[in-house]
């Protein structure tokens, strides 16, 4: 474990060797595009259902003193969870794959490639898939009308960040998996993300006492940035979303660096 001694020694690595790692796994991956594609379509489904099924009986809402259509609502928050599932799903079961069944890294640690490149290399191909689902959704909800500010250009950087956010996440909770048994909190963690995050509800239908909770939960971080920029409403409280998003995502990406080294030299 040379590469990994020297890594923990502080050597610094190659600015573009982490996108060794991007370049593999899109090699990887090349022969089973569609895997990625099909995810891209989850999000579309349940706006075209609910967001446009369910919104025609539910009609106009108000959110923070504007009427609008609840379809409207509905796609900032449904490219937000798109972004979030691009992430999370890279960096828990298949990097578990990589790390523990494959023990891919074990390998590319015998390379000149370092533990740091392999963290950030393999957040940087979780972020990439994350982007092309939240671009995915975001050209669909331009052909079916549901942009209406020039500010929905900067959903994308923003869907990027929550893609960040998650995949160091996702990276980090996965080095204290030990089968793959523990997976199966992972619906538990990610459903009710999902769905009481004002995904498809605003915030002011929660209870009194459990909006703060709502509102410290990562994904309403991400959804609540997308929809104001969506809606054209940017204002500072956006920069404390930013701020919380960066923050959770480089305390993550640490932690998760320190949490592998061991796990790799066991």
């Amino acid at each position: 474990m040379t590469a990994l001694s020297n890594d923990s020694s502080g050597r610094s690595s190659q600015s573009t060797a982490p996108f060794r790692m991007v370049e593999r796994n899109a090699l990887a991956w090349r022969h089973n595009w569609w895997v990625i594609a099909s995810g891209a379509f989850e999000p579309l489904f349940y706006l075209l259902g609910l967001g446009f099924g369910m919104g025609a009986l539910v009609g106009a809402i108000d959110v923070n003193g504007v009427e609008m259509p609840y379809k409207n609502f509905v796609a900032p928050g449904l490219m937000a969870s798109a972004a979030m599932n691009g992430a999370v799903f890279d960096t828990t079961m298949n990097f578990w794959f990589k790390l523990k069944q494959e023990r891919t890294f074990d390998a590319i640690l015998n390379t000149p490639l370092t533990l740091t490149d392999i963290v950030v290399g393999e957040l940087g191909w979780s972020v990439a898939r994350g982007a092309i689902y939240a671009l995915f959704f975001l050209i669909a909800m331009a052909a079916l009308g549901l942009t209406t500010s020039w500010w929905v250009l900067l959903t994308l950087p923003a869907a990027i960040l929550i893609a960040w956010m998650f995949g160091s996440l996702g990276i980090y909770f996965t080095t204290y998996m030990r089968t793959w048994t523990d997976f199966d909190f992972l619906p538990l963690i990610l459903m009710p993300l999902f769905l009481a995050s004002t995904t498809f509800f605003t915030l002011q239908t929660y209870p009194t006492w459990a909006r703060p909770i709502v509102q410290a939960t990562p994904l309403y971080q991400g959804a609540a940035l997308l929809r104001n920029l969506s809606f054209g409403t940017p204002g500072w409280n956006d920069v404390g979303h930013v701020v919380y998003m960066v923050v959770l995502s480089a305390l993550c990406t640490r932690a998760a660096s320190k949490r592998l080294g061991p796990l790799l030299q066991s």
